[in-house]
């Protein structure tokens, strides 16, 4: 029974992120990205992901704030914040966010408020999504590795 809860979490784990490439939220560089974990850095995906929302969501708060700013006219400074995300977002393997930067950097090459209030919206919603998704995913993990050490005392011999 124990093997079975362990079996079933790693399929569901595989199921999601399956879905997850399919929508193409991820890319390869995620599955990377595992293969460097290993017994010396057991959680080094999640910690590395963990930076990555740490610093992503500082960078959408300023992207936010200097389109907010009824005077804003710096799209220098908004490109530089774009580079940062998409640059992250990529060495995560987070596809679609990446995607979504791409776009809001042309708009702001443009010069267009609009263009960035669109782009903004938008991937603020898939950054959303991946965060919840990955969050997802590693509370299986743990729930994996849970089950997986989980021993019970023997049963003493009558």
């Amino acid at each position: 029974m124990l093997g079975w809860g362990v079996d079933r979490l790693r399929a569901d784990m595989n199921r999601l992120l399956a879905m997850l490439f399919h929508q193409g939220v991820l890319d390869e560089q995620f599955l990377q990205l595992q293969q460097l974990e290993d017994e010396s850095s057991p959680n080094f995906v999640s910690e590395v992901v963990n930076i990555y929302f740490h610093e992503s969501e500082k960078l959408l708060r300023d992207l936010r704030g200097l389109l907010m700013d009824r005077e804003f006219s710096d799209y220098k400074k908004m490109g530089t914040n774009l580079n940062q995300l998409m640059g992250s977002s990529s060495s995560v393997g987070a596809k679609r966010v990446r995607n979504v930067c791409v776009a809001f950097r042309a708009a702001s090459e443009q010069n267009s408020r609009a263009g960035c209030l669109r782009a903004l919206e938008l991937l603020e919603h898939e950054y959303c999504y991946l965060k919840n998704k990955l969050h997802e995913l590693f509370q299986m993990e743990q729930r994996r590795v849970l089950a997986a050490g989980v021993t019970y005392p023997p049963q003493p011999q009558h």
